[in-house]
């Protein structure tokens, strides 16, 4: 038989091991001398190690709770499934214009007063931006780029494009590009560069990436990576068609969360009473998250409309409670960190049980707490410089306007953010108690001497079958 692989790409190898007698009466006969930790691969074997806490009646105990709420996911999404986004008309704003590919294939230089791209401005102060902009217009030299259309019905179809010197996006020639078409203007009008296209860099980023992690992680690595998939399936297959229905976002957020974080959790860690007992902790956690938000947004009166992205969206789906997509978000991106958290803390709380049996749950919770102290510090200075990087060019234009602390953190636009920041680490700082104490209950309750209880899960043996010393 080969070696069997664990979702950590640990291979459990059947080694060679001495005959074992079968007929002896006694389960401590030839036993009684055996170290802790020996290879002796059978369930019914009474050494002194520590016995995994997975036995039949815990795993009765954690299937009458996880059942039932993998169920209620389930139905959840099955009443909530979209079946695709709904069809709208085009605004030609925004995001919401109509797009095709794009090749630059021919690029010269010319004076901007030849191409009527220059403005003056209409009082000739040059003391302001737009004045010195536009007067540097009139003297310096523009790129006028012909692209050609790669894509859609009018494969083929060129256009020029001009691009003054003080423009933040500059061509190149064979540069590949992003189109915008606007199918009511004059035909001369109706095609203009966007954007450039980054498929390639960015994919080259994410074979780097897939790459590495699999590297590293090797089969966790992998399982990661197809959970990831799954996540993204979720997002774009439930919840922002769902959203786009008129479906609550906040119930949508949740039964998505859920079955996002049951997916990724049992594929990247394995169907275990460990991986259950985290699953629990980010579940208490969530709903910790939920509620805080929700009352928080309420009362600090988040509309959850305040950019140019989020007013399109209401504009075209008005039926969309913008302050429950708020609040939606808040759960999602709490959800990649927690798991983080709560996993971590359960195995912490059964390594310390394992490496000391006599603990009990008292013992394990303050042992285990004391790791997700150093935990807890280190994930939410991470969340609060996450969302602070996010909004750094906002924080940037504040500061250059010399506002106060309070009025920055008065206006919604960092409101949401910081509510977004706090009402998550909350969470996160929650989780750690949360989770350790389940734990601790959870090893603690095990019977480690019932018969049904499944092989130790403690160090794998070699090719050599040699014992571990304790």
């Amino acid at each position: 038989m080969g070696p069997l692989i664990s979702c950590d790409d640990r291979a459990v190898t059947i080694s060679p091991q001495p005959p074992i007698e079968h007929t002896e009466p006694s389960g401590h006969s030839g036993h009684s001398h055996t170290a802790p930790g020996a290879g002796h691969g059978h369930s019914h074997s009474h050494s002194h190690g520590p016995a995994a806490p997975v036995s039949k009646h815990l795993r009765k105990v954690i299937a009458a709770v996880l059942i039932p709420f993998a169920a209620a996911v389930v139905i959840g999404l099955m009443v909530l499934w979209p079946g695709g986004a709904p069809a709208h008309e085009r605004s030609g704003v925004g995001f919401d214009r109509q797009t095709q590919q794009g090749e630059v294939t021919a690029l010269e230089r010319v004076d901007c007063k030849s191409v009527n791209a220059s403005q003056v401005p209409p009082t000739a102060d040059v003391s302001t931006p737009e004045g010195r902009e536009a007067r540097a217009a009139q003297t310096g030299e523009c790129k006028k780029a012909t692209v050609e259309v790669v894509s859609g019905p009018e494969k083929g179809r060129t256009f020029i494009e001009i691009v003054q010197p003080g423009a933040p996006r500059q061509l190149a020639d064979g540069q590949e590009v992003v189109v915008a078409y606007a199918p009511d203007a004059p035909r001369d009008l109706q095609y203009s560069v966007i954007d450039v296209n980054r498929k390639l860099p960015m994919a080259v980023l994410a074979g780097i990436f897939a790459v590495a992690v699999v590297l590293v992680g090797r089969m966790r690595g992998l399982f990661a990576l197809i959970a990831l998939g799954v996540s993204f399936a979720v997002l774009t297959l439930f919840i922002l068609p769902a959203i786009l229905q008129g479906s609550n976002p906040l119930v949508v957020a949740v039964v998505g969360a859920s079955a996002i974080m049951l997916i990724a959790l049992y594929m990247c860690h394995g169907l275990t009473a460990r991986t259950s007992v985290a699953v629990l902790g980010t579940l208490v956690s969530l709903l910790l998250i939920g509620l805080l938000g929700s009352g928080f947004i309420d009362w600090a009166f988040l509309s959850g409309n305040t950019d140019d992205n989020t007013g399109l969206i209401h504009g075209l789906y008005p039926n969309i409670d913008m302050s429950g997509l708020l609040l939606a978000g808040v759960i999602i991106g709490s959800l990649g960190v927690l798991d983080d958290v709560t996993v971590t803390q359960t195995s912490a709380v059964w390594e310390l049980r394992q490496a000391d049996p006599t603990m009990g749950p008292r013992a394990l919770y303050r042992a285990g707490i004391r790791i997700g102290r150093d935990h807890i510090a280190s994930v939410v200075n991470t969340l609060v410089l996450a969302y602070a990087g996010a909004a750094l060019p906002l924080l940037l234009l504040f500061s250059i306007a010399n506002s106060s602390v309070g009025s920055v953190a008065n206006s919604e636009l960092v409101a949401e953010e910081i509510v977004r920041t706090l009402v998550g680490s909350i969470g996160l700082v929650a989780s750690v108690p949360v989770t350790t104490a389940l734990a601790a209950l959870v090893v603690s309750a095990d019977r480690p001497g019932s018969p049904d209880a499944a092989p130790a899960s403690g160090p794998v043996l070699g090719g050599r079958g040699r014992r571990r010393k304790r």
